[in-house]
């Protein structure tokens, strides 16, 4: 992109710079937000500006865009410089941040909440848009899925040059993407499917097949089929990307074997979908494989923290199909395991949602409930039957645990804070 832009751009771009520098003076983090917050503020189609000449790739979904984003922006590297979020910020902000600090690099791969996919992707032209899958997230701020999945295809319908990566296994993710003219489908699994009963075309039930095996992509080992009983037209795409626990497979015979860093079945299906996106940006498929392989922790996810006697790892998970895919990676060996739920703003403040994830499977595993909702959530583990205790500070809830390691899993503020709180710890050990 050219250094030429329009002098209200200009004066936007040096305020955010100066907004900057104040936070950082003031001690109040890096000020890539409040920077991107002030350059709107002052130029409004700075996003526009910013990303005018870029060959981007957006990634939304309710889980996994971060580690998407990664492995994306990893895939895209062989292609040149790739601006991407190094802090998960999604929504205008944080974008408008990261154009603003990366504007040299011809690429973008770009985490988008998927409330603000549509403009975004008015705003950048995108030549590829991941979408990985939706499920209910967050009911006081983002509202029922299906009005969600409808926005989402009204944007892509604007936007038909545009290459969609979908995952064929979710059934709102493919409605969103049906109609679009240029697809990829990805086999990207889809564990819950409580969000998907009907069909969001006709409101009629969703109808499901396992397919305990089979040697072609329609279908593949351990694949669920799934078709609307109210429009025979509307089922399980034929996917051009798909794995299993060993190989990736890929168009025109494409396979190779594909071992991840981080943990978990959906993170396979998410890098997936991240070779699939870089391939229809010209990547290499071998040389995309072995860069979504190189990838680790993920702004803190899957870390792992030595807290006094205690080895601690770290996992994020928001919503109820967030907490289902996390609670499978919980290592029942580990010498504790320490659940925090907050309900601030960022996380949603109905926690109805705890009543929707099977803490059933804890019932020969002792846990300690923390965070600010500690409370509500010692409440479901009792009816979950989950030996447990109560400890609403998460650093003293690992502290209650025997010597060795600690599994923590925690949503969003719950998370963020702890990883503040351990980062305090080891600053005053130096």
């Amino acid at each position: 992109m050219s250094d030429r832009v329009p002098l209200r751009t200009s004066l936007a771009l040096a305020a955010a710079a100066s907004a900057r520098w104040a936070s950082r003076t003031a001690g109040r983090g890096k000020g890539s937000m409040i920077g991107g917050l002030v350059a709107e503020k002052i130029d409004p189609q700075i996003m526009t500006r910013l990303a005018a000449g870029k060959r981007t790739a957006l990634i939304t979904g309710t889980n996994g865009k971060s580690t998407t984003t990664r492995m994306t922006a990893a895939a895209l590297a062989e292609l040149g410089e790739v601006a991407t979020q190094a802090d998960g910020a999604n929504m205008d902000a944080g974008i408008i941040a990261t154009l603003s600090l990366q504007r040299s690099a011809p690429i973008c791969a770009l985490e988008v909440d998927e409330l603000h996919v549509p403009h975004v992707a008015d705003a950048t032209d995108p030549e590829v848009v991941v979408m990985l899958n939706l499920s209910r997230d967050q009911l006081d701020r983002v509202g029922e899925i299906n009005m969600i999945e409808r926005a989402l295809r009204a944007g892509i319908a604007r936007h038909p040059d545009t290459i969609v990566v979908a995952n064929c296994d979710d059934v709102l993710v493919t409605s969103a993407a049906f109609d679009a003219p240029k697809v990829v489908w990805v086999a990207a699994g889809s564990s819950w499917v409580g969000d998907s009963v009907s069909c969001p075309r006709t409101g009629e039930p969703i109808a499901r097949a396992t397919a305990d095996s089979g040697d072609g992509p329609s279908i593949p080992p351990g694949g669920i089929d799934w078709y609307s009983t109210g429009d025979e037209n509307f089922r399980r795409p034929t996917p051009d990307w798909w794995v299993d626990d060993d190989n990736i497979y890929g168009p025109d015979g494409f396979i190779a074997p594909m071992t991840l860093a981080v943990p978990g079945r959906a993170n396979r299906g998410n890098a997936a979908q991240a070779v699939a996106a870089a391939v229809a940006m010209g990547a290499d498929p071998a040389e995309a494989v072995a860069a979504v392989q190189t990838v680790g922790e993920v702004a803190g996810r899957y870390g792992i923290h030595q807290v006094g006697n205690h080895s601690v790892r770290t996992l994020l998970a928001k919503n109820p199909a967030g907490w289902q895919e996390a609670l499978s990676m919980i290592d029942h060996d580990a010498d504790g395991l320490v659940i925090a739920v907050n309900g601030q703003v960022p996380d949603g403040e109905d926690l109805s949602w705890l009543w929707d994830v099977r803490f059933e499977a804890f019932e020969t595993m002792a846990v300690v409930a923390a965070g600010e909702r500690a409370a509500d959530l010692s409440v479901r583990l009792l009816y979950a039957g989950a030996e447990h205790t109560t400890i609403a500070d998460p650093m003293k809830a690992i502290a209650s645990c025997p010597p060795g390691r600690v599994e923590v899993l925690a949503n969003y503020t719950a998370f963020r804070d702890l990883g503040t709180a351990m980062e305090r710890v080891r600053e005053e050990r130096k």
